[in-house]
């Protein structure tokens, strides 16, 4: 069963809660009351955000390290071949990080430790009427468990570059841990939000505030796993929209209920195919294989091929060396995406640390 994120959860460098940027000044209301709302990734990208990882407290294998530093810059050079990508790193890295990227991938002065931008990175909500602004999550490493100092200020950052405004709902948590149709639904697990290492009050007030963060209508919630993973089980390893009314999910061909995540996708399911979206639809769901005989031989390696980005005109997705299931894959994302084309790439070393593409990424939508 996949595991997404680190099994192994990192100690915290930073106690207490949110980091200084969690309150931006003269931010005053939030994205829903406000008109905007957090648009599909199908939509048109103006570009692709990325992190580089560097910080030797997360990883302190500098031979690990470089390896892993590589397949960040092998993500950003597959996607830049579609839109433009911004490599977030600070300044004293760049001259480095330039032997290994394309020179189409732009380099910002913006400081990071781990490489998890659609976690950390800035999340953007648009208005329909050429509108952008940024709507705030709070990362506080994923409930205090990984040193943040820099990741947690990225969004803040990249809203005063660019100049836009920023929405704060006051809610803690990440893009990752929550998927959206972009027309009001809402799918999540209640153990990356509802807990109090993020989060204080009751499940109504949470919603609310989730609500007005991704300016939607309607949460689909499923219970979730907490403590046993560094995410608290992000939904976005297991559960993607395709579109409104349609959602892709992996899991096995059968329930093993010995094996809590194994249990939790099940259940996850259940529940959303008994589900209707913000507009009263049922939803479809696809159901795609898991790989099983693979290159990495780890618990605790995630093998998710439905956390795969969506970028202008393709899909970049992972492959993990299981012939038959990665064939079943991209053809699943071929007849799910017409018209883009499906690149396959291989990132064990972001399965390794507990991840995949899309938890690598994170778009600016173009307005």
């Amino acid at each position: 069963m996949i595991m997404p994120r680190r099994t192994l959860l990192r100690a915290a460098a930073l106690a207490g809660g949110l980091s200084v940027f969690s309150r931006i000044a003269g931010a005053k209301s939030a994205a829903n009351s406000s008109g905007f709302w957090y648009p599909e990734e199908t939509d048109p990208h103006e570009r692709t955000f990325m992190q580089w990882p560097n910080n030797s407290k997360v990883y302190e294998d500098p031979d690990f390290l470089y390896d892993l530093q590589g397949t960040i810059a092998k993500i950003a050079n597959a996607i830049v071949d579609f839109e433009p990508v911004v490599m977030m790193a600070a300044a004293e890295h760049h001259t480095a990080i330039r032997k290994r990227i394309s020179a189409k991938v732009e380099l910002w002065d913006i400081p990071t430790d781990d490489l998890w931008c659609r976690d950390s990175g800035p999340s953007f909500v648009v208005d329909g009427k050429g509108g952008l602004a940024l709507t705030q999550f709070n990362f506080n490493g994923w409930g205090n468990k990984q040193v943040h100092d820099n990741d947690g200020r990225i969004a803040a950052r990249v809203a005063e570059r660019l100049g836009i405004p920023v929405f704060d709902s006051g809610l803690v948590g990440e893009a990752g841990g929550v998927e959206t149709d972009g027309h009001g639904t809402l799918i999540a697990h209640e153990s990356t939000f509802i807990n109090p290492n993020r989060n204080h009050g009751s499940k109504a007030e949470i919603e609310a505030m989730l609500l007005e963060t991704m300016g939607a209508k309607k949460v689909v919630w499923a219970p979730g796993i907490k403590g046993a993973d560094i995410t608290d089980y992000h939904i976005d390893a297991l559960a993607r929209f395709v579109k409104p009314g349609v959602v892709l999910i992996q899991m096995g061909d059968k329930i093993d209920k010995s094996d809590p995540w194994s249990a939790s996708a099940f259940e996850t399911h259940d529940i959303l195919a008994k589900a209707t979206d913000a507009e009263g639809r049922k939803l479809d769901l696809v159901v795609l294989p898991e790989p099983s005989n693979i290159r990495v031989d780890a618990d605790d390696f995630v093998s998710s091929y439905v956390n795969y980005y969506v970028c202008n005109g393709a899909v970049i997705a992972a492959q993990f060396g299981d012939r038959k299931a990665d064939e079943k894959a991209k053809t699943t994302l071929t007849e799910l995406y017409p018209g883009r084309k499906i690149v396959m790439l291989d990132i064990d070393n972001v399965g390794q640390v507990g991840g995949g593409i899309h938890c690598a990424t994170h778009e600016q939508p173009k307005v």
